[in-house]
Order: C-alpha cells, then sequence, then structure tokens
C-alpha cells in the first residue's frame, strides 16, 4: 500500500469507527479535560491526514524533507513521469484534487466561523452595554431578564454574565456556584477548545467524528467546569442550581442561536447532576499517563505515516 493510500485508510478509519469508539468510551466522564482533548485530537487527524495523503500522492516523500528549490523540481519530475501514463495522471491529478479540497474546505470553515463569532461577539457587546448593570453583591455583570440563564463571554474582555432572573431564583451559595462554573469556563479557556470543535465539524461535517466533536466536546468541558468549581463550592449546591435553573419555566437569554434544544438541555443538565452526586472515580495516575500519550499519538500519526518511508530509511 502506498503512502497516501495508508494516510486515506487512516483517515476513514478514524473519522467512522472514532465517532463510535467515543460514544461507547466511559473513561472521558472520569477525566472530562483529557477526553476532550483526545476527541480534538482525533477529530484533527482526520483532515490533516488527508491533506497529507494528496501531498505524498502528488510528491515523493522525500521531497517533504527538501529546501523549495529541491521540492520544486521534485514536484515536476514526479508531475512529467507521472502524467507520461493515463494511470499515473489520474492519481497524481486525484491528489492535487484532495489536497486542494482539503485547504479550501479547511479556509472556508475558519473564515465562516471566524464571521460568526465576531457577529456573536458584537452582540454580545451590545447587549450588556445596553442592559449589562453591576450590583455590589454579584461578581459578574447583571441583566434584567426574567429567564434563569448564566454564561460567560471570552475575549479581550471576558466577563461572566447573568440574568436577575437567575439572581432572584438561586440561593446565595447556589448563585456562587454556578458563577464559579462560568469562572472556571474563562480560566481553563474552553471557548479555545470550542472553538477547534467548531472548525473541525465545518471543515469536514460529512465525517461522523467531527460532526459529533463540537457536542462531544462541550458535554466534557461541562463537566470540566463543574469539577473545577465543586473544588470550592459543595457539589450538592451546584447540583441544585443546575435543577433550579433547567426546570425554570420562562425562557433564559441564550449566548449562541446554536444552543441546545429545551430536551437537550434537560437530559444533558440531569446527566451532570447524577456526576455531582455520585461522582465516578478519577483515572489512576498510570492510566492518565497512557492517555495523554494516546493524545499525542493521535496528533502525530498523520505526520508519522507521511514521513515513514524516510524514517525507515534514515533508522
Amino acid at each position: 500500500m502506498t503512502v497516501g493510500g495508508a494516510l486515506i485508510l487512516y483517515a476513514t478509519t478514524v473519522g467512522l469507527g472514532g465517532a463510535a469508539g467515543f460514544r461507547r468510551a466511559v473513561w472521558p466522564l472520569r477525566a472530562p479535560r483529557l477526553g476532550a482533548a483526545a476527541v480534538l485530537a482525533a477529530a484533527w487527524s482526520v483532515p490533516l491526514a488527508f491533506l497529507l495523503a494528496g501531498m505524498t500522492i502528488i510528491l515523493p516523500a522525500s521531497a517533504l524533507f527538501s529546501d523549495l528549490g529541491r521540492l520544486v523540481g521534485a514536484c515536476l519530475v514526479r508531475l512529467h513521469a507521472a502524467y507520461g501514463t493515463p494511470a499515473g495522471a489520474g492519481i497524481v491529478t486525484a491528489g492535487q484534487v484532495l489536497t486542494l479540497a482539503t485547504v479550501a474546505r479547511v479556509a472556508w470553515a475558519v473564515g465562516r466561523i471566524a464571521q460568526r463569532r465576531r457577529t456573536e461577539r458584537d452582540r454580545h457587546r451590545l447587549l450588556v452595554w445596553l442592559a449589562g448593570g453591576h450590583r455590589p453583591d454579584v461578581p459578574a455583570v447583571v441583566i434584567d431578564h426574567p429567564g434563569a440563564a448564566a454564561y460567560c463571554v471570552a475575549g479581550p474582555s471576558p466577563a461572566v454574565v447573568v440574568t436577575s432572573g437567575a439572581i432572584d431564583l438561586l440561593t446565595a451559595p447556589e448563585l456562587g456556584a454556578v458563577l464559579a462554573h462560568e469562572q472556571a469556563h474563562l480560566l481553563g479557556r474552553h471557548h479555545r477548545w470550542k472553538l477547534a470543535a467548531a472548525l473541525a465539524a465545518e471543515s469536514l461535517p460529512v465525517v461522523p467524528l467531527l460532526r459529533d466533536a463540537p457536542s462531544r466536546v462541550g458535554r466534557l468541558l461541562e463537566m470540566d467546569a463543574d469539577e473545577r468549581a465543586a473544588v470550592h463550592h459543595e457539589p450538592r449546591v451546584l447540583a441544585s442550581a443546575l435543577v433550579a435553573v433547567t426546570s425554570a419555566s420562562r425562557p433564559a437569554v441564550a449566548p449562541d442561536p446554536r444552543t441546545p434544544t429545551v430536551a437537550e438541555a434537560a437530559g444533558e443538565a440531569v446527566a451532570r447532576v447524577h456526576r455531582l452526586l455520585r461522582p465516578p472515580d478519577r483515572l489512576p495516575r498510570r492510566r492518565q499517563t497512557l492517555m495523554r500519550a494516546a493524545v499525542v499519538a493521535l496528533t502525530v500519526a498523520p505526520l508519522l505515516l507521511a514521513t515513514a518511508p524516510v524514517l525507515v530509511v534514515l533508522l
């Protein structure tokens, strides 16, 4: 099998089988931040593998280590030899199409996500500027709205936003736990993790692993924020706050138009409540080390496959 074929097989296997594997896996619930890292590493290895597959079909693997002059020369030699036969021309054309299609799709996803985030950021700033205020007893931006909601806004001026409905609904300890949960999102830079998952999904939405990445990563990061908040707040208090906010009858202010439906949000809240009340055993240190190694392996696997011929020669 050629290097390009091996990379395409890798991308197909991880993209199709990875979704089912993570769906059945239990260990991410015991280490949610590490689980989110594994999902992102596996997801992004798929478009990287497709990109490298196209490049290795067009170029010999040794050319990837050459300087610019040798790279151009190797490319011209490879193209001249390939187009000498119909089969070779078809293979090289397929490699070119795969490379250009992958690059174009990722670039399109970056532009689309950037525009969407810019629109949302402007909307948040306008909302906070028009309706936001401060209370001496609440360490967050308060928006006068009857719906119960709390969320964080990342960016140059990160902030936690809470509605007056949530303040009226929750007790002081519950409100403190909810605000700590949102602060954990900001401190953990969870918005960057979600951005990476959204880019992966927009890049190749037909691949199950990438399509499911935003929701899967989002759930794991919510659990990670719960764990961080539970360090300084009673888990039962945070669980009680989750139940109260989810059960609120009035609609909440949502920071994102693509938020889950009421039923989906309720289901996720129930799972989080069960996890807070009966926290799973943490992964043993040896298992965590093994999972970190797996994340690194997923990250570099396409590069190792693409450079395997050269590495074999060098070794």
